[in-house]
């Protein structure tokens, strides 16, 4: 295991989530502008991600551990100002869980981060939006019918299991939206 390159990949994933987490609390989040600050991590975890998987191909298990492997998915699911490089990392990861090199679910997510930029529906409903009360839904589902069954066959809880945590994770966001 390559232990430097894991913990340099667990301290990207907790910068993004930090500021995340952050910006959240602070009512900072707004859904139509891309914040500075988040803007900022992400290119600088895009730069670097990039460069990871040039040199060592899918930073899988067997590289980085589990948790390592974890946070090369998260910063590839949070690459959004570059489309080509999560279309590139999409058979890389497919390829990585085939070989149990990483968890199912980080491809569900990838896979429908991809899909819903494309603008298409949706496998695993892991993409979710907020309405004007601030209600999480899920993004269109392609099967909705079978979405529970797909989200189970790669280890995720049940969508509205999903939908309610993201709920809570955002409430006082919407919250802070509403009253501010």
């Amino acid at each position: 295991m390559n232990h430097q390159l894991r913990q340099e990949l667990l301290s990207m994933q907790e910068e993004d989530q930090q500021t995340l987490r952050k910006l959240i609390d602070a009512g900072e989040l707004q859904e139509q502008e891309y914040h500075p600050r988040m803007r900022a991590v992400h290119e600088q975890n895009n730069a670097r991600i990039k460069e990871i998987v040039g040199q060592y191909g899918w930073p899988g298990i067997s590289l980085v551990g589990k948790e390592g492997a974890k946070a090369a998915w998260l910063i590839a699911q949070h690459a959004v100002l570059d489309t080509e490089f999560m279309e590139r990392a999409l058979p890389l990861l497919k390829e990585a869980v085939k070989n149990n090199e990483a968890e199912g679910w980080c491809l569900a997510y990838l896979q429908d981060r991809m899909l819903t930029i494309a603008d298409k529906p949706q496998i695993y409903g892991t993409q979710h939006d907020f309405d004007e009360n601030g209600a999480a839904f899920p993004l269109p589902i392609a099967e909705p019918d079978k979405v529970d069954i797909l989200r189970q066959d790669v280890g995720l809880e049940p969508l509205a299991e999903a939908t309610k945590r993201i709920q809570e994770r955002y409430q006082p966001a919407i919250d802070d939206q509403k009253n501010g």
